[in-house]
């Protein structure tokens, strides 16, 4: 209607906000430990309850945590058979006359022997609700019905049917941890009754902690002889019990980002992420990379800290996913994975270059049309672009990465006098490799970096914040920022993203 461009109208020529000086304070945790809201009443009653989707339109997955999480050196872990799975539900206000049950267990987070500060979790709960019906609205409650120990009643609304109808808005943030910036995010979020979440990595940085729950110094491995870095486990649990006002009531699909990682004893990874989440992973076989269909969207979701190259299980997976891929009936692709491909900021500059140079043109070929990305704490989005060329096919990349982190935001970029990197220290630790070489054609021939904001940037702002994708029908969708420091009913940015199913491939 002319309200907002789109992207038919572009390339854009970029556009880069001045920094607001007045949102850049001291980030502050929120008080987690002397807040009894966050913590149940009744022994065993729920808490830490989320939703997300499953591969089976009529299936949503049900998880939660029963019992008190132990740190110690001397630790009896709770039994896992003691308490039931158990979710009753039914179409809303038609009573909870449906019953499921599932599966329950425990976790651990392992140090050397001589750390007395191990933790083991909670009782873990999952249950695979089905039989649903698309595009209904559900009530719930889950937990023990024998103790009696169960939650309140939520609620949720199943996806839509594919192909003609999408669920009406997609939430999409990353970098959220557990800040009064994370508070106003998730409050600015709900208030905009997303159907679907989206939460591209970086989410409790429990990572950021040590074990007795001081803040560390990330950059520094708290055990010198070992590649193992503390974390703070219980940061978890605190960030699972405040995110329950979405994930309650909101499917929420995840992907890793490097905060995730937490190495352990045994080499142990991605654990904690492992366990807490549900995944519609039976395809893939990893919880680290999977794909889901939302109404008429195909999301795919890709791990970076796995490997991705043509020979990897990921890469063959990806394949046989997109071949598979029938966009009569899911004709929006979406690929979403933590550090952009595509970002002008100083942080992280060209750092996945090696995941870029692996996969872009299997994406490319196949027609991806939006990717998200987090990773940087500030907010970009790209124009239609491929290989660093604009091109009218290639998809638009967004990067949404500053939902509240416990870091600050992201000020600096790239192409400003003095701030391109040494290519030799742009590969991230954990994906490995360097691939970031000069550039051998356009405006950045011969150079690492762009002596300007380059054409494939649209717009870039360094604000705490979220978008809102809103799928109009099978050629057009409408994304928009929010910022915090707006009401939450006003976007920043804004524009539709169309499709050309004639013009580009599929």
């Amino acid at each position: 209607n002319g309200q907002f461009p789109t992207t038919l109208e572009g390339p854009f020529k970029p556009v880069t906000v001045p920094v607001n000086y007045s949102i850049i304070g001291q980030v502050t945790s929120l008080p987690v430990n002397d807040n009894p809201p966050l913590s149940p009443e009744i022994e065993f009653q729920p808490q830490q309850i989320s939703l997300s989707l499953s591969s089976d339109l009529s299936s949503v997955w049900v998880s939660w945590i029963t019992g008190e999480y132990q740190i110690g050196d001397d630790i009896e872990p709770l039994d896992p058979q003691s308490v039931a799975s158990v979710v009753q539900y039914g179409v809303y206000k038609s009573g909870r006359n449906n019953l499921a049950t599932g599966n329950s267990f425990i976790y651990s987070q392992q140090y050397p022997n001589e750390d007395p500060n191990n933790y083991t979790s909670g009782i873990i709960h999952r249950v695979l609700v089905t039989g649903l019906d698309p595009d209904t609205m559900y009530e719930y409650q889950c937990g023990d019905p024998s103790i009696p120990a169960m939650s309140e009643v939520h609620y949720f609304r199943t996806m839509p049917s594919p192909p003609k109808d999408y669920p009406s808005r997609v939430a999409v943030v990353g970098g959220l941890g557990l800040t009064y910036n994370t508070s106003t995010t998730i409050s600015h979020m709900a208030a905009n009754h997303p159907d679907l979440a989206l939460l591209v990595g970086d989410l409790s940085f429990a990572d950021l902690y040590c074990t007795n729950g001081t803040l560390c110094d990330f950059q520094n491995f708290s055990f010198p002889q070992s590649p193992l870095q503390e974390t703070y486990q219980p940061r978890w649990d605190h960030w699972g019990r405040f995110m329950q006002i979405l994930t309650a009531t909101v499917p929420t699909m995840v992907i890793e980002g490097d905060h995730e990682i937490e190495k352990q004893a045994d080499d142990l990874t991605f654990t904690a992420y492992n366990y807490r989440f549900a995944f519609p992973s039976d395809e893939s076989g990893s919880p680290l990379y999977y794909s889901f269909n939302a109404g008429g969207i195909h999301f795919v979701m890709l791990g970076a800290y796995v490997p991705y190259d043509k020979s990897s299980d990921q890469y063959k997976w990806l394949e046989r996913d997109l071949f598979n891929v029938n966009r009569s009936v899911t004709p929006w692709l979406v690929a979403a994975w933590h550090p952009p491909w595509y970002s002008t900021y100083k942080d992280h500059y060209r750092e996945a270059e090696c995941m870029r140079v692996e996969m872009e043109e299997l994406l490319y070929k196949h027609g991806v049309d939006i990717v998200f990305n987090g990773h940087v704490n500030a907010y970009e989005r790209s124009n239609r672009v491929y290989n660093y060329t604009l091109d009218p096919c290639g998809p638009v990349h967004i990067t949404v990465g500053s939902g509240g982190n416990e870091m600050n935001l992201t000020l600096e970029h790239a192409d400003e006098p003095g701030n391109c990197p040494d290519p030799s220290n742009t590969p991230d630790r954990f994906m490995g490799g360097s691939c970031g070489f000069n550039f051998t054609s356009g405006p950045a021939a011969g150079n690492f970096c762009w002596n300007e904001q380059p054409e494939y940037s649209a717009y870039r702002e360094s604000s705490f914040g979220y978008g809102i994708l809103e799928v109009k029908n099978q050629t057009h969708a409408l994304w928009m920022w929010y910022r915090n420091q707006d009401r939450y009913s006003v976007g920043t940015d804004g524009i539709y993203i169309v499709r050309q199913p004639d013009r580009c491939p599929s």
